[in-house]
């Protein structure tokens, strides 16, 4: 056995290959998953009492319409006995999940860890590595730029009219919007670990180009108001980097592996 194959075989190993029964990964899946839950309990009672200004920021908007219309028919509305409550267990149940993100991502790595082999080890830590910062920092784009489309929105409102939010689909709106742009982060991610399963080559995400630069450009546009260009291009700009910097990973990634694969003599010696 050569020095490669000894090398590959090694990370192909277990860390631990110590079995466990299935009644003993379920007493551990349990402690996981209380382990998680009373770190979720703890970062929502946290939540609730931060509720307040995260209210304040998601109705900011609201209050730049009411102003900008000089009237007070302009505002969150809450349609049951129970709704001002509910609305801010909503916040402390998301601030919960995102306070408690590092113990509850951890309890997973954790459970799953002692099942994968080094080199999936090594795969995971660069994926979970990348894609947490930019879900985090898409969420806070997406938090930016909430505002700018329920102003948007607003204008659309017939003369004469009125715009009355109510306060569970208002919410569920800001939040929704927010994880979407948090996720189109995190896709430049996800196409290099497609790339890394074998499922695209570097060259094929490389050949839709024009097609994410049309679909950056139209959810920027969409994202932000008219006639903030600068804030459009920003985030387009934005999107367009990271695409491109997933492609030029995979491309090398395929050079590396096909490197790999001539000098084990599985492919004939031709530039890739």
């Amino acid at each position: 056995m050569t020095a490669i194959d000894k090398q590959s075989a090694a990370s192909d190993k277990p860390r631990n290959e110590r079995r466990m029964s299935l009644g003993g990964h379920l007493v551990e899946l349990r402690r996981r998953l209380m382990i998680s839950a009373a770190a979720l309990v703890v970062a929502m009672i946290l939540g609730f009492f931060l509720s307040d200004p995260v209210i304040a920021f998601i109705t900011e908007p609201v209050q730049k319409i009411a102003e900008a219309r000089g009237d007070d028919l302009v505002g969150l509305t809450f349609s049951s006995v129970t709704s001002p409550f509910d609305l801010r267990m909503r916040i402390a149940f998301s601030l919960g999940i995102f306070l408690a993100a590092p113990v509850w991502l951890w309890q997973i790595w954790a459970f799953i860890m002692p099942g994968l082999t080094r080199k999936e080890i090594k795969y995971t830590v660069g994926f979970v590595a990348s894609a947490v910062p930019l879900f985090f920092v898409g969420c806070y784009v997406g938090a930016l730029v909430v505002p700018h489309v329920i102003e948007l929105m607003a204008t659309f409102t017939p003369e004469g009219a009125n715009n009355l939010f109510e306060a569970k689909q208002f919410y569920d709106f800001s939040l929704k919007l927010m994880l979407v742009v948090g996720v189109s982060f995190v896709l430049p991610v996800f196409l290099v670990a497609l790339n890394v399963a074998g499922v695209m080559s570097g060259r094929a995400i490389l050949k839709g180009w024009r097609v994410a630069i049309l679909i950056a450009t139209v959810f920027a546009a969409l994202a932000t108001p008219a006639a903030d260009v600068v804030s459009m291009l920003m985030l387009a700009g934005i999107l367009v980097v990271l695409f491109f910097a997933a492609a030029g990973l995979s491309v090398l990634f395929d050079r590396r592996k096909s490197k790999r694969a001539k000098a084990e003599g599985l492919l004939p010696d031709v530039e890739v």
